[in-house]
């Protein structure tokens, strides 16, 4: 697989919870804002919590959503493939995550990567999954 990569803990970036009031680190989010309008496509891994998106993606999605010139700016016909390591299934994140995401114009890949407390890593079926996802982009 012949791309570029980089890793990115959207908790590590320590986001303020959005609101119109609060002032967030410029050069924070407008560095994230470019690593996301540099790419082509994104793998996003995330636990479902409570049944739907975890509080930090969603508000890091608000925050870049805010502060980009155009709020799908960073997201706009990129692609996207979905992954979750959750204690369940991990199916409501998908579903609410795939829909966001496609909301703001990125087209999601429909296979997904799931692991849970009953689902093991399938690091074969992960691989054709990633390399398909590689092929797109």
């Amino acid at each position: 697989m012949n791309v570029q990569t980089g890793l990115l803990c959207i908790q590590d970036l320590d986001l303020p919870l959005f609101d119109f009031e609060k002032v967030v680190n410029e050069d924070t989010i407008n560095d994230l804002i470019d690593k996301l309008q540099q790419s082509s496509g994104f793998i996003i891994c995330a636990p479902e919590y409570n049944g739907g998106v975890p509080p930090v993606l969603s508000n890091a999605i608000t925050w870049i959503s805010v502060k980009s010139k155009h709020w799908r700016d960073a997201f706009n016909g990129k692609f996207a493939l979905i992954g979750t390591h959750s204690g369940g299934d991990g199916n409501r994140f998908i579903t609410a995550f795939k829909s966001q995401l496609e909301y703001m114009g990125t087209n999601v890949l429909a296979r997904t990567i799931v692991v849970s407390n009953d689902n093991t890593l399938d690091k074969k079926s992960a691989t054709k999954i990633i390399k398909s996802f590689v092929d797109i982009i």
